[in-house]
């Protein structure tokens, strides 16, 4: 992260921390990190309504516990975790009210579905036919791929957001990627 990229963290803690300036520099927080936060978590849950409800609940997190924030990571870093975490945590409470058991690639068909769904999908084009393949990978492999795809998120960082090993992610990124080439081939 560039040294003014840490900066700007700081101030923004800084101020988080001081009761008058709280809601200015939360605002600025989310004005910072809200479009890429928005892109991660929908290239997760696909659908517009959905994401916007995560998002907003990633934010409530972050209102919530910014004043603990203990900087040990940085603070995007944190934020990530927070969306991905509130991002599993609402896939996995879709996959619980399900009536059908979903196995291994849980709710890919669900989620395949969805984007069929969007307005203007042409599975003809290669960027539909991608993003179809992204969303039959298994629920780990589908966000380690996003993360590096399309965050270009060094292993490092993304180790530190996902509490994983980087040996572990670069081998979910390379099965990822066998799958999704598959997937596209085979069309």
């Amino acid at each position: 992260m560039p040294a003014e990229a840490q900066t700007d963290e700081r101030a923004i803690l800084a101020a988080f921390r001081e009761e008058h300036t709280r809601e200015r520099a939360f605002t600025q927080l989310i004005e910072i990190y809200q479009e890429r936060l928005y892109w991660h978590i929908r290239r997760m849950v696909v659908e517009h309504e959905d994401t916007n409800d995560i998002l907003q609940n990633v934010f409530i997190k972050i209102w919530r516990y910014l004043g603990d924030f203990r900087e040990e990571s940085n603070l995007f870093t944190w934020m990530y975790r927070i969306a991905t975490n509130e991002t599993m945590t609402w896939l996995d409470q879709r996959k619980r009210r399900a009536t059908v058991p979903l196995g291994d690639g849980e709710g890919e068909s669900d989620l395949s579905n969805r984007l069929v769904a969007q307005k203007g999908f042409d599975a003809n084009k290669l960027e539909w036919r991608l993003q179809q393949a992204i969303q039959k990978l298994p629920e780990k492999q589908r966000i380690v791929f996003n993360l590096r795809y399309y965050d270009e998120m060094p292993y490092d960082k993304m180790s530190e957001v996902l509490e994983t090993s980087e040996g572990a992610l670069k081998a979910s990124y390379h099965h990822a990627v066998k799958k999704i080439e598959q997937f596209i081939r085979n069309g």
